[in-house]
């Protein structure tokens, strides 16, 4: 195959998989189901709470931090859905992310009360960090994977969802940090 029918081949199979998507989307999780509104509120809920309990004269730096945590969730929970490691069963829209309610809310927030938490009461962040990852790793997975809002491929573990959570979470602490030591040099 040349480089030209390799993309033609390429989009052909996305718009399939788009397309498969979709139709999964509208029999299982529309917005009729009680998994689209469990979702929905796993994203809408903790940018409420986060909205009436973030220090205000550190938005910028504990937003940048669940940014982080956020954008690196992301970036490591679609090749974990592409390769069937991770899967989230359920979601809000079929265009998104499937994860976008634990990646862009859920995990974030929870991380940013946390650093808020730890960083004002000098805690030890490394590890409430790790306590918050087992919860997440071991406690909240197995809810979801319970209730069937989540599917654990054959590789995959809690054990390492764990691990992912924990470094995810203490490379934005790090890079936080450095954030900061840069504005103040």
């Amino acid at each position: 195959m040349d480089y030209n029918q390799y993309w033609v081949e390429i989009n052909h199979k996305s718009n399939e998989v788009n397309s498969l998507v979709r139709s999964y989307w509208h029999d299982y999780s529309h917005t009729g189901t009680w998994q689209f509104w469990f979702s929905l509120i796993l994203l809408v809920l903790p940018v409420i709470i986060l909205f009436f309990t973030v220090d205000r004269k550190r938005v910028f730096e504990l937003l940048f931090y669940g940014y982080t945590v956020h954008i690196l969730w992301t970036y490591i929970s679609i090749p974990l859905e592409r390769g069937g490691y991770f899967i989230h069963t359920y979601f809000v829209s079929p265009l998104l992310p499937f994860s976008l309610n634990m990646t862009a809310s859920v995990i974030p927030v929870s991380y940013i009360l946390l650093y808020q938490y730890c960083t004002n009461r000098k805690k030890n962040f490394y590890l409430y960090a790790i306590i918050v990852g087992a919860i997440f790793g071991f406690g909240i997975s197995s809810i979801e994977a319970a209730l069937g809002l989540v599917e654990f491929g054959d590789e995959m573990s809690r054990f390492y969802l764990f691990i992912i959570c924990s470094s995810i979470t203490i490379f934005a602490y790090w890079a936080t940090r450095f954030v900061l030591w840069f504005k103040h040099r």
